[in-house]
């Protein structure tokens, strides 16, 4: 997991680049084609051991995370890398929430708490101007909700799929979904609410291959590496663990010339690992 954090924030420094010229449905359509090949080869090479009977389950874990990834390529071309890591980063929250009520799983007494640490830490992270969140807080809010529901699904689905026909299914409904929005964008007239789902096809020129290249290997290996642990030991271990995803962000976003958190945000990024520790906590000591 330690691994897939770093390779997510990698990612995610390589994804905010390429989004300063590329559309983020775009990006995303490219993020998981190279899984799709890579994850493909591996299948052909070494076929699937699985019992399947849960179409609909895989179908609903790679739209959500479709779609949780688009909204979060979109804020971090917006906002610095490691505020979008911290709202993507809420979703051992929901996580939890998701699993007592979809999957039976006990929902320990700290999580109540958690879940408001973890609303105050986003309101800090956010500071909403009037008091209201803006388009890129609540997409933020959104990436973390999708993802979460992505991976409560796999914890089903573990017990009926291979490792690499639950990563594919993700991807595959990564790269055909945007295909079809981009093909579909000259025909639809939509508001710029919703300019984050629909946008032109922009040929990459020069280096931007190398980093959609770039970020389609990283997103590829960390997500092999992250369906692995939550297969291989307790969620809350993982889970904590992943948190490290933030710090290899806002250092790699710093880098790219994000300005450096102040006083509040750092606070409210604090109050997200927190909130998350205190679900993933209990769940790691069983």
């Amino acid at each position: 997991m330690l691994l897939a954090s770093l390779c997510f924030a990698l990612m995610g420094g390589f994804a905010k680049v390429v989004s300063e010229t590329l559309p983020p449905v775009e990006v995303t359509f490219f993020r998981n084609l190279f899984g799709v090949i890579l994850v493909g080869i591996a299948i052909y090479k070494v076929p699937l051991k699985q019992t399947g009977g849960k179409p609909l389950l895989l179908f609903f874990r790679g739209f959500m995370g479709f779609s949780a990834l688009l909204a979060y390529f979109y804020i971090m071309a917006h906002i610095p890398l490691g505020e979008a890591v911290t709202y993507n980063k809420t979703s051992p929250i929901f996580v939890a929430i998701f699993a007592y009520v979809f999957l039976n799983e006990k929902l320990h007494k700290s999580a109540l708490f958690a879940v408001v640490l973890g609303f105050a830490g986003i309101v800090l992270v956010a500071q909403p101007q009037g008091g209201s969140f803006d388009k890129y807080d609540i997409l933020g809010i959104f990436s973390g909700i999708g993802a979460a529901l992505a991976y409560t699904s796999i914890r089903e689905l573990r017990n009926h799929y291979d490792t690499r026909a639950i990563v594919m299914s993700f991807m595959l409904v990564g790269t055909v979904a945007p295909l079809l929005l981009m093909l579909a964008t000259p025909f639809v007239q939509v508001s710029s609410e919703f300019d984050w789902v629909f946008a032109a096809f922009v040929m990459p020129h020069g280096i931007e291959w190398g980093y959609v290249t770039a970020v389609g290997v990283f997103a590829t290996i960390s997500q092999l590496l992250m369906t692995k642990a939550y297969e291989l030991t307790k969620a809350g271990i993982v889970g904590t663990i992943s948190y490290s995803n933030i710090v290899f962000s806002v250092i790699i976003g710093v880098m790219l010339g994000d300005p450096v958190p102040e006083f509040w945000t750092v606070f409210g990024i604090l109050l997200v690992i927190l909130s998350g520790l205190l679900v993933a906590l209990p769940k790691g000591t069983k």
